[in-house]
């Protein structure tokens, strides 16, 4: 028997094309594999929905499963996933973030030369034919979700309809068939979804930073650096990179965008042309006023993204300038930006203040889930009684210790990868204390509250700050992060 004819994707460049009778294999029942199919059923394609996980009763994923199967889906979950699905005839495959290349249906898909989008791709695919809400996208290794959500309070005190959509926030497919359209949509991407797409034209991108992290998923640093760099493919106005990082530059450098895009650069520094940056306690713009040469626009002031005593962290002032750049990119005024940082608010286990106690400081930095995110944690401290542990994801240590020897009173490690972290300090902080936490069930973190209260001094920060992904011991940072406050409070009303 021949193979089946496959459809010409090349015409599905909008919402209203002929999706109809399109055979789709939607890989994962998550938030975004279900709007993927879900879109994709509405226009009339025949859908398949793996996940080799069975959903338990009652569960989020058993009533999306439910209500995929109501629109005429086929659900394939569990043990209930053919071996041939592929050889059934096979579109299209739409897959969710969380599966890698190396995934034996992906793998198969690609050997069979059958596309695979994710859902970035497909919801850029699913804009309206004409007048669709421009994208703004941005990617990094950290502080992704901090400068999408101050870049979408800018947009929204410019009195612009915008949201925060993809890997934070609301599902880009949901975001883009919004029944009330929005004017611009604030596009945070991870690596992984990069990697599968391809059309994306967006109005601005960035990408923050670059340090290596998911090279498990990708399969080295090169394939992982090219995933980020897609960020600026097709940009229409301005690719914002960061000048204290090179490798960001030269990833702008590299990008084939739309003639007349400008590269804007944003630093910590006093900026130079074309740049956004600071001085002394300002936030000032150089790259998007009339005479670049001599003019500079004034945009806030640290006191605008908050101070709760120690000063604003270096981090969160580069996040700022990265989404001030996109915003003006957007021809957002001054005032615009001023106002939308001061109404930003830091999400939980962002560096977020748990208690002061005795002059001892502690600090829930949980999303710090991989080296170059705890290294801009800990430099904000002086003295620090370091939390950190979990799943390294093939990530290395040694820079991040020797870099912060001198400010590490002791060191509380938790999780599979701690013998790592306490190779790395005995190596480049011998004389540092280590606190070993073996035990990986619920009253772990109350262990480690206590371990590390008994070592603080007055005027430490006892942070936690893992360096590393929370999934060997915990849910997801989140619930890392609820149960090491948890237990911060509980220790000191106890005590």
């Amino acid at each position: 028997m021949g193979r089946a004819r496959v459809r010409d994707l090349s015409t599905l460049t909008h919402r209203d094309a002929d999706w109809s009778g399109l055979r789709v294999v939607v890989t994962g029942l998550g938030v975004s594999g279900f709007a993927a199919a879900d879109a994709l059923l509405e226009r009339g394609a025949q859908v398949s929905v793996v996940d080799g996980t069975s959903p338990e009763e009652g569960s989020p994923m058993a009533q999306r499963s439910t209500i995929l199967e109501v629109l005429g889906a086929r659900m394939l979950l569990g043990d209930a996933a053919p071996a041939g699905l592929l050889d059934e005839g096979v579109d299209l495959v739409v897959t969710s973030p969380g599966w890698p290349p190396t995934q034996p249906l992906l793998a198969d898909a690609a050997a069979r030369g059958i596309t695979v989008w994710g859902e970035v791709e497909l919801a850029w695919r699913m804009r309206p034919e004409h007048g669709g809400a421009p994208w703004i996208t941005l990617t990094g290794t950290n502080g992704k979700t901090t400068t999408v959500q101050m870049l979408t309070s800018i947009l929204t005190a410019a009195g612009l309809r915008a949201c925060s959509a993809g890997n934070v926030g609301t599902p880009i497919l949901e975001a883009v068939l919004h029944p009330d359209p929005y004017e611009v949509i604030a596009v945070e991407l991870s690596s992984y979804q990069l990697h599968w797409q391809d059309s994306v034209r967006p109005l601005a991108s960035a990408c923050l930073n670059i340090a290596p992290d998911h090279l498990d998923w990708h399969g080295g640093y090169d394939a992982y650096l090219a995933a980020k760099g897609k960020v600026y493919e097709g940009t229409e106005v301005a690719c914002v990179y960061n000048e204290d990082d090179p490798t960001t530059r030269r990833l702008v450098e590299a990008a084939d965008v739309v003639e007349g895009c400008r590269a804007v650069g944003f630093t910590r520094s006093s900026p130079g042309l074309s740049m956004l940056g600071r001085v002394e306690d300002l936030l000032v713009d150089r790259a998007f006023v009339p005479d670049r040469g001599r003019q500079a626009a004034e945009l806030a002031s640290l006191a605008d993204l908050g101070d709760e005593g120690d000063g604003v962290p270096d981090h969160v002032v580069a996040n700022a300038l990265a989404a001030a750049a996109l915003a003006r990119a957007c021809g957002v005024p001054p005032s615009a930006v001023r106002d939308g940082l001061r109404a930003w608010r830091p999400e939980p286990h962002r560096i977020a203040h748990v208690l002061t106690v005795d002059e001892v400081r502690w600090v829930d930095d949980s999303k710090a889930t991989n080296p170059h995110a705890a290294a801009a944690s800990l430099s904000a401290y002086e003295h620090v009684v370091w939390i950190a542990g979990g799943l390294l994801k093939g990530a290395e240590v040694d820079d991040l210790v020797a870099a912060n020897a001198h400010r590490l009173r002791a060191v509380v490690l938790i999780g599979r990868d701690r013998d790592q972290i306490a190779a790395a300090i005995a190596r480049h902080a011998p004389d540092v204390p280590v606190l070993d936490i073996a035990a990986t069930d619920t009253e772990a973190m109350d262990l480690v509250v206590g371990q590390a209260a008994a070592v603080a001094q007055p005027g430490d920060v006892v942070l936690l700050a893992p360096a590393a992904a929370s999934m060997d011991m915990f849910e997801s940072y989140v619930a890392r992060g609820e149960a090491f406050a948890t237990a911060v409070r509980r220790h000191h009303e106890q005590g």
